[in-house]
């Protein structure tokens, strides 16, 4: 049987790759990862581990992406993989968070092809260290999201607030208005990270790799 690795890379710092990553990646035919105009973080990250191997990059429309783009994407991927042979699908961070391949993986054919998932750092848990902002302490509830939802910040503690290039105005309105203090994490692990607490720093900043981590003011905890 074939097998496939959806395989997490990181925040983009190569030497946040684990050990079992590199191995991996190293034993595999074949890498995957969605094109991205041509480019992907993710392979950008692991170039130094696969610089012999054969690349399958995958299109996927702009825009919304529908169910059948992640089918014609499971059929790439089991003819490319050789019999017997392992396959590697590259994503930033996590696999099984906010990650294409978590599509891709419910539509392959289970009798043609087995998955395993090697996770990696996703870019919130670096950002925490990175800033030395807790995410979590005993007894908090923490909420991890791409859109805020204002009904569940109610009862959320710490909150890791993910794609935040867009209506960061409104996002730090409200964030204020609850009572959060928040830092703003740019391109974590990589040379351009920079971490801002000024609200006009984070408005002027229009990166997209970039999240915001808050934490509820211990008064109203």
């Amino acid at each position: 049987m074939k097998k496939l690795y959806g395989l997490g890379t990181g925040p983009g710092d190569p030497e946040l790759l684990t050990l079992k990553a590199v191995r991996i990646m190293k034993e595999a035919q074949v890498i995957f990862a969605p094109n991205n105009k041509g480019t992907n973080m993710a392979l950008d990250t692991a170039r130094d581990f696969i610089k012999e191997k054969k690349i399958v990059l995958i299109d996927f429309p702009m825009g919304r992406v529908t169910r059948e783009d992640y089918i014609k994407a499971a059929r790439i991927i089991e003819g490319e993989i050789p019999d017997l042979g392992n396959g590697v699908f590259l994503t930033i961070g996590d696999p099984m968070i906010y990650s294409t391949f978590i599509y891709i993986m419910d539509e392959l054919k289970r009798d043609i092809i087995e998955t395993e998932i090697v996770s990696g750092i996703p870019s919130f848990v670096a950002s925490a260290g990175a800033s030395k902002m807790p995410l979590t302490v005993k007894g908090d509830n923490f909420y991890l999201c791409d859109e805020l939802d204002e009904e569940k910040i109610e009862v959320a503690d710490s909150l890791a607030i993910l794609k935040t290039f867009k209506n960061k105005e409104d996002l730090l309105d409200l964030l204020e208005n609850k009572n959060f203090k928040y830092k703003y994490i740019r391109k974590v692990s990589l040379e351009e990270e920079a971490i801002f607490e000024r609200r006009e720093d984070i408005l002027e900043d229009e990166n997209y790799i970039s999240l915001i981590l808050a934490r509820r003011n211990q008064e109203e905890r």
